[in-house]
């Protein structure tokens, strides 16, 4: 919505309404308002988080995006601290380092796995993931999130076997 149409819902039309009614309606419709104006003045600002800043500035992604309570982060892959891919060749090392940098990314926002409520998981080779997803157990303590696996053809560079997305919802 444009600030101007904002303007006028928040501002003109209250206003309008105040003009013809009575003291009680009145009270009622400016404790709204105020409410409204509140509410929004609450909202935080997109809190942006660069877990290997170079690198990520390189590529042009943030790794993780907090907004009130909730945080998505994006993909991890296994890399080192320059962008270079690690265990090559070793889907089930990937995958735990995908695991270890994540981690990071949720205690910088104070949060564990129990606060994840999506996972995704893409993997060049979805029967080997299916060997070694009991890993997960390890992860995920007594609850699983909800999510997608999905086996695709190619990540982002040629030695990367598996890449982990989450988004999560802190509780206070």
């Amino acid at each position: 919505m444009k600030a101007t149409s904002l303007y006028t819902l928040v501002i003109i039309i209250p206003a309008l309404f105040l003009t013809s009614c009575n003291e009680k309606k009145c009270k009622a419709l400016e404790e709204h308002v105020l409410e409204f104006h509140q509410s929004s003045q609450d909202k935080e600002a997109p809190e942006f988080f660069l877990l290997r800043p170079e690198v990520e500035k390189a590529y042009g992604y943030s790794h993780a995006v907090k907004i009130g309570k909730d945080i998505k982060i994006s993909g991890a892959v296994s890399m080192d601290d320059t962008g270079n891919p690690t265990a090559i060749g070793d889907l089930e090392q990937q995958m735990k380092n995908c695991y270890a940098d994540l981690e990071k990314v949720l205690r910088h926002y104070g949060c564990t796995f129990d606060d994840v409520i999506v996972e995704n998981i893409f993997t060049t080779n979805m029967p080997k993931f299916l060997e070694v997803a009991a890993y997960r157990n390890d992860i995920y303590k007594g609850k699983f999130p909800t999510g997608s696996w999905l086996g695709v053809k190619e990540l982002a560079i040629p030695e990367f076997m598996i890449e982990i997305e989450l988004e999560v919802h802190k509780s206070e």
